[in-house]
């Protein structure tokens, strides 16, 4: 290998030879939903699926989930659609999802997916952008925010709501599955000749946040690409306790369970809301994550920890930096790091672990184990993160715990996995190495000269997980996949030479300072996060001399230390202001490779930022656009004072 940032494809060595042969079936499937018929057989009575907090609280095991995909196909048939048809299904997480969504493939017919949060001109727009010849819905609430229903009625051949009840001309659930019931018993027999791997599974839409949603086809060649090489990472056996919280229609957490459904798992649907206590109950051995869910999990401790006696609290905290450092310490030993260590430093690394290695082996048999069953119960051994960068103090903290979160990156695009870390090579900070078949390069802003390892410039990707280009757009395609294959993912980023990806930031998301400084916030951001008292924060300054940024406090901490508890009251009193721009900048100042550009100059209290404000997406990400735009005149302000 040189030195050039360039990881050429190359085949996964399984960590477990055992349980990748027993998967071996899934490389002669052409489609997703052929699993199925496997599964039955292998994990017939095995408990495949439990809707823990859905309206109907349905579970079903491989058997009679597999049954129900065979009828709910059969009654697609019978509604007359064909290979190559698309519906439209605006819906969150249960079986019943899972169900039609495995019931198209299983006809050759695709679906264009959506939540039922998004605003009705984005959902109105899948479904003509994407030809749509039937619609399932969750409830007759999602079918009445659409406008036009006279014209809808006329163009679907059907319109299915998921749940039992009937309301005007929509199909229910029930009534919908019994038009299978006839067909299954008497022929359940599909063509499979016509299937081929690169037929359009599904169409996922992208953020509108810079215009009208791309859609994004992805075929079973991607998800497959995913289902077979995602067991690089984890291996859990058959029957394992899987935990799914994130929208099954995104990419991420689809791909995850499609995967996991392959290994014969057990999946719990729950919500974020019921994260914490359902945690607790199920005790996953393996969860997809974001960074959001692990970043409250943590703020949960520490606030928990503060209700403590001091005595208790000081203890804790002790023992969990011994640990911290002990941890951190012996990835540098082992040159588990970003950037390496020397010889000589070594040595100074090797005193520090062996002077800590009692104190932490007795919180690790006697502490730590007990936290863990508190925060994420006592089995979880694949903890997959994607969506972001997680905070370093964050995964620090788990790690110190004995929790090796396996971070990954990917996009939509993509479908969604790229790389990921390993549990044998767990570089914290970076998104881990490439899956099998991935090539990764890292180039200049023209894209002409691949750069070398550790200098920062634009990821470009390309494999069998990638798409062939957006739905009805060869402008857009054109802009982000060349002709031979490589994908233009937008983001900044440089390589090490153990082939770990490390995330600097979006390039769309770069400020340009009115100095001509470039600043990626991301990593600024996620520094920032360190401190107690700030939940959340956003970096502004487009075309200003200074940065300022938009902080959602820790409210409870700022009233036992100021007594003030509401936002106008933070944003009046100046001693307040001036200990979170002193902390921030504090923070900022201990970047390795600071700059004076990155000190910020003000900021402004402002709400959470949430699904409900409109101001997250549905894997948790903040939407800068909207979050500048709704606070542009206080933006303005702090540059005025």
């Amino acid at each position: 290998m040189n030195e050039l940032a360039y990881w050429p494809a190359s085949k996964s060595h399984p960590k477990n030879e055992k349980f990748i042969r027993e998967r071996k079936y899934i490389n002669n499937l052409v489609h997703v939903d052929q699993i199925w018929e496997y599964l039955k057989f292998k994990c017939g009575d095995t408990l495949a699926i439990n809707d823990l907090r859905g309206k109907n609280k349905e579970k079903y095991s491989y058997s009679e989930l597999a049954n129900l995909i065979t009828k709910v196909s059969l009654s697609f048939k019978t509604y007359g659609l064909v290979k190559g048809d698309v519906v439209t299904v605006i819906s969150e997480n249960s079986p019943r999802w899972l169900i039609a969504d495995q019931g198209l493939m299983r006809l050759g017919a695709i679906n264009a997916v959506r939540g039922i949060n998004s605003p009705s001109v984005e959902l109105e727009y899948i479904i003509d952008h994407s030809k749509s010849v039937g619609l399932i819905v969750q409830s007759k609430e999602v079918w009445l925010k659409l406008n036009e229903k006279e014209k809808l009625k006329k163009r679907f051949k059907f319109i299915i709501n998921l749940e039992d009840e009937q309301f005007e001309d929509l199909i229910n659930w029930q009534e919908f599955i019994k038009v299978g019931d006839k067909g299954y018993f008497e022929n359940n027999s599909f063509e499979k000749d016509n299937n081929q791997i690169n037929d359009i599974a599904s169409i996922l839409y992208t953020s509108g946040t810079t215009g009208k949603p791309k859609g994004v086809p992805l075929t079973h060649a991607n998800f497959l690409h995913q289902i077979i090489n995602l067991a690089y990472i984890a291996d859990p056996e058959t029957g394992t306790s899987v935990l799914s919280v994130l929208p099954i229609w995104h990419s991420y957490e689809r791909s995850a369970e499609y995967f996991f459904f392959s290994c014969g798992c057990t999946q719990f649907y729950t919500n974020p809301k019921f994260l914490k206590d359902d945690i607790k109950k199920v005790k996953p051995v393996v969860m997809a994550t974001v960074p959001r869910l692990w970043e409250a999990i943590h703020d949960g401790f520490f606030l928990a920890l503060k209700k403590m006696n001091p005595k208790k609290q000081k203890t804790i905290k002790f023992l969990i930096k011994n640990s911290s450092i002990f941890k951190r310490n012996l990835r540098k030993i082992r040159n588990i790091e970003i950037n390496q260590v020397s010889s000589l430093a070594k040595i100074c690394l090797i005193i520090s672990v062996l002077g800590r290695f009692f104190l932490h082996k007795i919180s690790s048999t006697f502490l730590w184990p007990s936290i863990l069953k508190q925060l994420c119960g006592e089995k979880l051994k694949f903890p997959i993160n994607g969506g972001g960068a997680l905070p370093e103090h964050v995964d620090l903290f788990f790690e110190s715990l004995g929790i090796d979160v396996l971070v990954g990156y990917g996009l939509t695009e993509t479908s969604p996995v790229l790389t990921c870390r390993r549990r044998e090579l767990n570089v914290r900070g970076s998104s881990g190495q490439p899956l099998a078949f991935t090539e990764i390069k890292i180039v200049n802003e023209e894209k002409d000269k691949i750069l070398e390892f550790r200098e920062v410039g634009k990821i470009l990707v390309k494999g069998p997980q990638v798409m062939k280009g957006y739905l009805n757009n060869d402008s857009a395609t054109k802009d982000v996949l060349s002709k031979d294959g490589w994908f233009d993912t937008g983001d900044l980023g440089f390589l090490i030479p153990n082939g770990s990806l490390v995330i600097t930031g979006r390039a769309k998301d770069t400020i340009v300072l009115s100095s001509g400084e470039n600043i990626e916030p991301n990593p600024l951001e996620t520094q920032i996060l360190s401190s107690e008292f700030i939940n959340q924060v956003q970096l502004v300054g487009q075309d200003k001399k200074f940065l300022t940024a938009l902080v959602v406090p820790n409210i409870e901490l700022v009233k036992n230390k100021f007594f003030a508890n509401d936002l106008s009251t933070l944003n009046s009193n100046k001693n307040i202001g001036l200990f979170f721009k002193s902390e921030i900048n504090s923070l900022l100042k201990k970047r390795l490779g600071a700059r004076f550009e990155e000190q910020i100059l003000d900021c402004y209290f402002v709400d959470a930022f949430t699904l409900e404000n409109g101001l997250l997406t549905q894997t948790l990400k903040q939407k800068r656009r909207e979050i500048v735009d709704m606070y542009s005149s206080k933006i303005e302000d702090m540059y005025k004072k």
